[in-house]
């Protein structure tokens, strides 16, 4: 038999167990005091004066050493025995004190309830039985030798049938106490559960949950807001000087809750997030708790929806003036070709000629743009590739002032990329880049530079060149449809190339180069993205 066997086990068991050991030794202090300010003989009617004395100090000495021995009971028998050393202890006293009138018996009565407090079924009742059929028994054994206790047997009985009806009363009490400790421990133990799978699921969801008091400090941030952020640790920490732009749109929301907060990019290469705000309420405090979505997806699939709309009607416009702009630049070439045209005349059949040629390029480019099918991302190996790309690219120049130079830092570095939309990119950026070096250069020059970014440790890719650059005021506009410095371009490669970087989650940047010159950055997704 071990603690478990006990009606209330654990701390409360304990607890109770000590509350035992307290009343008992101050019983036994008590009746020490009494017999020792002789105060004894004048309260009581003691029966057996000796025995009564020695019986109080042993019940003091042994409740004592069972209280500095007995803390922790390992087994059923160890209370057992205690309660029925006390109810025994009691019951000589009770003996020795004259029987009923000593008031004894009221202790026994205690002894009972407090032992089926802690004990169990059958093994209680017999502590009770034991208590009563000690008094029944004693009062008889009184009455031998001191007729006046013959008149006792009714209290005697009365007083046995209280220690059983204390002892039925307190298990029955006991019992509906354990089991609503059982039922509390094991609501504890599935709020624990729950609590902790939804921390669980707190931290595992890819939507930033960030939870902000009056100050903006962070008290709670699950692990997306962190990743979202590019922030370890902000939890206990101020968001201002972390995320100056999130605590802009949350200063915005405060004035105006119905405002649509605007999405932000807290690094340059990072996601594109929409915040959104809701009040918490906790006790007397006010908190934020702030949404934080990565819309970089949606709104490229918005982008290629608008694209694809726009696509199909610049591709039945181009498709209409087509007809007609061939018809004019077949008409303008047997103009030229006509022997009574005069020179000046032969000039304007040109101008019409070189125009339609260009107008025919836009409508390629536009058409181009339309047909564009949809990316089948590969996994590249970037260095073998541009490798590959570069010696290509050298065969197919058609004059010895144009360079391409490559540079690779690094081991084996990987992407998943459609590798002709790649080429059609790289392609477009070299020629611009060599385009421009020559402006500035008698040998145009271009570089391209691999590398392993620090920060975000994803593939980046600089496509360098010496050129003039491009100015500051101009440099917001180089990706939009159709902007171009050159009166010859279409303004259409730069946002094409965007484009095919985005539909292959790349990014494709422009920043001065230093020293001069300019410098468009594509920065790669990782390998194990998918698109």
């Amino acid at each position: 038999m071990n603690a478990d066997a006990l009606s209330l086990a654990g701390a409360q068991g304990r607890r109770i167990l000590r509350l035992y050991h307290l009343y008992r030794v101050s019983v036994g202090m008590a009746l020490v005091l009494l017999i020792s300010s002789n105060l004894d003989d004048e309260l009581l009617d003691l029966a057996h004066e000796q025995l009564f004395r020695y019986g109080s100090w042993a019940y003091l000495v042994l409740n004592v050493l069972v209280a500095v021995l007995i803390q922790r009971p390992r087994h059923l028998l160890q209370v057992f025995s205690l309660a029925l050393l006390d109810v025994l202890l009691l019951s000589a006293l009770f003996y020795s004190a004259g029987g009923i009138p000593s008031g004894i018996g009221n202790l026994l009565i205690v002894a009972v309830a407090i032992a089926n407090i802690l004990l169990r079924g059958r093994i209680g009742l017999l502590i009770a039985a034991v208590a009563a059929s000690g008094m029944i028994y004693l009062t008889f054994y009184l009455s031998l030798s001191r007729p006046i206790a013959a008149g006792q047997y009714v209290q005697a009985g009365t007083l046995g049938a209280l220690c059983f009806a204390a002892a039925i009363f307190l298990q029955g009490l006991s019992r509906r106490l354990q089991v609503s400790e059982r039922l509390a421990e094991q609501r504890a133990v599935d709020v624990a559960s729950l609590e902790a799978l939804n921390s669980l699921i707190l931290q595992r969801m890819r939507t930033g949950i960030l939870v902000l008091d009056r100050q903006n400090r962070v008290l709670l941030a699950n692990q997306g807001a962190q990743i979202l952020l590019n922030r370890n640790e902000l939890a206990g920490k101020v968001l201002d000087p972390h995320c100056p732009d999130l605590v802009k749109r949350l200063q915005q929301w405060q004035q105006n809750p119905t405002l649509r907060p605007q999405s932000l990019q807290i690094v340059a290469d990072g996601p594109l997030l929409q915040p959104s705000f809701i009040f918490l309420q906790r006790g007397n405090e006010q908190h934020t708790l702030v949404f934080l979505d990565d819309i970089s997806q949606i709104t490229q699939q918005a982008q290629q929806l608008k694209l694809a709309s726009l696509g199909r009607l610049t591709a039945g416009i181009a498709h209409e003036i087509r007809n007609p702009l061939g018809a004019i630049s077949h008409a303008a070439q047997l103009l030229q070709e006509s022997e009574e045209l005069e020179s000046p005349d032969r000039r304007l059949a040109q101008i019409i000629q070189d125009h339609s040629r260009r107008m025919n390029l836009v409508i390629e480019n536009v058409l181009q743009l339309s047909r564009r099918r949809q990316a089948e991302p590969q996994l590249l190996d970037l260095k073998y590739w541009l490798h590959r790309f570069a010696s290509e690219f050298r065969n197919s120049l058609a004059t010895l002032d144009q360079t391409l130079h490559l540079e690779t830092i690094g081991g084996s570095l990987q992407t998943r990329m459609d590798p002709h939309q790649l080429t059609q990119v790289l392609t477009n950026l070299v020629q611009n880049g060599l385009r421009y070096s020559a402006q500035k250069h008698q040998l145009g020059q271009v570089w391209l530079k691999l590398f392993r970014d620090a920060e975000s440790d994803l593939p980046v890719l600089e496509v360098l060149d010496d050129g003039p650059g491009v100015p500051e005021e101009q440099v917001q506009h180089i990706f939009e449809p159709f902007y171009t410095t050159d009166n010859k371009g279409t303004g259409l490669g730069l946002y094409i190339s965007r484009e095919l970087c985005e539909s292959n989650q790349a990014r494709l940047d422009y920043k001065p180069r230093e020293g001069g010159g300019s410098c468009f950055r594509i920065t790669f997704a990782h390998p194990r993205k998918l698109s």
